[in-house]
C-alpha cells in the first residue's frame, strides 16, 4: 500500500466514524463537536502513522 492509498483509506475511515457518530441520537452535541475536532486533527498524523506501520513491517 502506498502512502497516498493509506492516507485516502485513513481519511475514509475517519469520515465513516464521523458519519456514524452523527447518526447516533444519544450523543451530546457539545461532546460530538469536540470529538469531531479531535478526529479531524488526526488526519494530519496520517504520514506519521504510515511511517510507523512501514517501519514495523521491516
Amino acid at each position: 500500500m502506498t502512502k497516498e492509498e493509506f492516507t485516502e483509506n485513513y481519511a475514509n475511515a475517519l469520515d465513516a466514524i464521523i458519519a456514524a457518530m452523527a447518526e447516533e441520537q444519544e450523543i451530546d452535541p457539545d461532546k460530538f463537536y469536540s470529538m469531531i475536532c479531535v478526529l479531524e486533527n488526526l488526519r494530519f498524523f496520517s504520514p506519521v502513522l504510515y511511517a510507523a506501520i512501514r517501519s514495523k513491517k521491516k
